[in-house]
């Protein structure tokens, strides 16, 4: 089964077998759908799926090598994350993008942004600090020109996840990432349009050395200016 009869408009990405990585049993089934609803929900957040292409349920399980029944449970969860929508009778589809939502989804990110890096920098363990340090690592030392602007919003979408997540705080950290996939699809729907993001990304460096560093402060006026670059930037192309 070939990833382009899942839905219209999907790029070619790597097909994934989640039964080789799970299971049976109750524990199985949930982690197969977990694992379905994250691998479907980046290629939703990406574009690989189109907005507004019909998802193939049968043809989807076939290509995870799951049932049918953690499918439907995967794209409940992605319905509440606005990434697709069900009508009776017609089956599932990615949503639009909605350029419109830039306003409300950066209302609420410039409050939000700045409190998570502040509760990280307060918070996080030293693992999750660890983490955080050598990710910026990697950063500063990334060579821009050799970098494609598709691995430099990987590259966003892993910094921002990383920070949610050593927040320690779970009702934040499901806000924030339902509202940066929101904002990444926005940003990948004028990527092309866009000039180099390189610096975009490279200002995650900072933020993340002054979370790393325990810099609440500096945390959270880093967090607040990079959310504010990110939506005139795209109020730019529009």
């Amino acid at each position: 089964m070939s990833i382009e009869s899942l839905t219209t408009g999907l790029t070619p990405v790597r097909a994934t077998s989640l039964s080789a990585v799970v299971a049976g049993g109750a524990d199985g089934y949930a982690s197969m759908a977990e694992q379905a609803y994250h691998l479907m929900r980046d290629r939703l957040v990406m574009l690989d799926i189109a907005p507004g292409a019909p998802i193939n349920e049968q043809a989807l399980a076939l290509e995870l090598g799951i049932g049918r029944t953690p499918v439907r449970e995967s794209l409940k969860k992605l319905e509440l994350d606005h990434l697709v929508v069900s009508y009776p009778r017609r089956g599932t589809f990615a949503t639009q993008v909605d350029i419109t939502d830039l306003a409300t989804v950066s209302e609420m990110r410039v409050v939000l942004e700045p409190l998570a890096a502040r509760r990280a920098a307060t918070t996080a363990r030293p693992a999750s600090r660890a983490a955080l340090s050598a990710k910026a690592d990697q950063i500063a030392g990334m060579d821009l020109e050799r970098v494609g602007n598709r691995a430099l919003m990987e590259y966003d979408i892993d910094v921002h996840r990383l920070i949610y997540g050593a927040t320690g705080n779970p009702h934040l950290e499901e806000t924030l990432v339902r509202l940066d996939n929101l904002a990444t699809r926005i940003w990948c729907l004028v990527l092309d349009r866009l000039p180099a993001i390189g610096d975009h990304v490279q200002e995650h460096a900072g933020l993340l050395r002054a979370i790393a560093d325990n810099l609440p402060d500096r945390a959270a006026e880093l967090a607040l200016a990079h959310t504010t670059h990110f939506e005139q930037s795209v109020r730019e192309v529009l």
